[in-house]
């Protein structure tokens, strides 16, 4: 998959494009992109995806944003494994957010990328105050010669399989209905960076995983598969949250313990897939009482996936 920021230059050849923020690319999103695919194979043109960066919520309230389901990179990672073959991120600053909707056609639509056909969600809204609409862009499409085409939501089980309701699954330490919505267990990617040794002073030494600043969609203590340290997952716990035994950070903090594994390997990039979540984050009284509870929830980890042959493991 190819990568641009933005588009400062009309395109090159037409494409086949759909637009939107892509958080945590669900089974609604992977439809999408699956329909895309389609269409751009048909037409003999590049699958195309337009998505933003901050997230649009970030931009106009970075207090009241929702978290991220992943980073950018994971995104782009996720959208070449599901058939985008150009990915246009778009800085959404104030210049992009007072488009208004013909400005956009125009400028994106038309000039800059050169859409043959576009495909969108049902709730598609575009332009300063989110004043274009699908009807606009049929007009627009008619005019330009472009095809438009929206795709209904998906549900799964009777529900609407949104990145929201990814949210709050994991919010509420649902993984399985969050899986189930994914169509994939939920996974966090990131650098091992140093820490402070501490969980090797207490005889459970842990992997420090980059959250890049990004406020964690879940938290607390769960059982996890650890990608990249070979060719085999590795099974262990993860800790998500500010360590409120330890320093209380205000910046939350992943941390893993390998069940079955030791080794250095500062500065690889690991995808930590999340499985069950085992309880809340606690405060100990004591690094006594911490370690004895690290304990206990690897042997908690160990007896789940014992119970639990299915989960994906090489």
């Amino acid at each position: 998959m190819r990568f641009f920021r933005g588009f400062h230059a009309p395109a090159g050849q037409p494409c086949v494009l759909t637009i939107g923020n892509f958080d945590g690319l669900h089974l609604g999103h992977q439809a999408l992109l699956s329909l895309l695919a389609d269409r751009a194979g048909s037409l003999g043109l590049p699958a195309s995806v337009l998505t933003f960066e901050p997230h649009p919520r970030e931009y106009f309230s970075l207090l009241d944003a929702p978290a991220r389901l992943t980073s950018l990179r994971e995104k782009l990672l996720l959208l070449g494994d599901n058939g985008v073959d150009h990915a246009h991120v778009q800085q959404f600053n104030a210049r992009f957010s007072s488009l208004s909707a013909e400005a956009f056609i125009q400028s994106v639509l038309v000039h800059g990328l050169k859409v043959r056909h576009l495909l969108i969600g049902d709730d598609f809204r575009f332009g300063n105050l989110r004043n274009g609409d699908f009807a606009m862009l049929q007009a627009a499409g008619r005019v330009h010669d472009f095809g438009v085409e929206a795709m209904p939501t998906l549900s799964v089980a009777g529900e609407r399989a949104s990145s929201s309701a990814v949210r709050k699954a994991l919010e509420t330490g649902d993984l399985d209905h969050a899986a189930r919505l994914l169509g994939r267990p939920y996974s966090i990617a990131g650098q091992v960076v140093h820490g402070n040794r501490l969980g090797r002073e207490i005889g459970f030494p842990t992997l420090n995983i980059t959250l890049r600043h990004r406020r964690p969609a879940l938290s607390g203590v769960f059982t996890v598969e650890v990608e990249g340290l070979g060719e085999s997952r590795l099974r262990g716990v993860a800790n998500i949250g500010i360590r409120p035994t330890v320093d209380n950070t205000p910046q939350p903090r992943l941390e893993v313990h390998l069940l079955d594994w030791s080794g250095e390997c500062y500065g690889a990039h690991l995808r930590i897939h999340f499985f069950h979540k085992l309880r809340d984050e606690l405060r100990f009284p004591s690094l006594d009482a911490l370690k004895k509870q690290i304990g206990l929830d690897s042997q908690a980890a160990r007896n789940w996936f014992s119970q639990h042959p299915s989960a994906p493991h090489g």
